[in-house]
């Protein structure tokens, strides 16, 4: 008995054609659905990078106000531009290019103070600008991935 088995183990000479296939299919097939989960899975966390960019920006700019600065003007503005030179913010990178925010990005990139009638700040608007950044500006509170370019 053990003779045969081990004649039988031993005559096994590789895998048929028909056995390559099917295994070329199926890792075919698994890729199909793996490389557009992934390539999705990319995308929305280079949109989640610019949400925090974003965030960011607030918080710097809520910063910029406690210590110092008092918004004035029609606009309330703040761009990015300003909170990095006051050393409230750091350069941060564009998520699609890898590279940092250009100066002309970081002039079109800003906070909006909203302030009510009597001068007390109400909140917050934010827009950055990037290969792919906001595509209006939004409260502070309602940015998602729905809203970026």
């Amino acid at each position: 008995m053990m003779k045969n088995l081990k004649k039988r183990l031993k005559d096994q000479r590789g895998l048929t054609l028909v056995e390559l296939l099917a295994v070329v299919v199926i890792l075919g097939i698994i890729a199909a659905i793996a490389v557009p989960a992934i390539g999705g899975l990319i995308d929305n966390t280079k949109k989640d990078a610019i949400i925090a960019n974003a965030q960011q920006m607030v918080n710097s700019a809520k910063t910029a106000i406690a210590s110092e600065r008092d918004v004035e003007g029609a606009d309330n503005k703040i761009t990015m531009k300003e909170l990095i030179d006051g050393g409230y913010l750091e350069i941060s990178e564009d998520p699609d290019t890898k590279k940092p925010y250009t100066t002309a990005n970081q002039n079109s990139s800003y906070v909006i103070v909203e302030k009510d009638s009597s001068g007390k700040i109400t909140g917050y608007k934010v827009m950055i600008k990037g290969k792919r950044g906001l595509d209006r500006e939004l409260s502070a509170n309602s940015i998602t991935r729905k809203n970026i370019k």
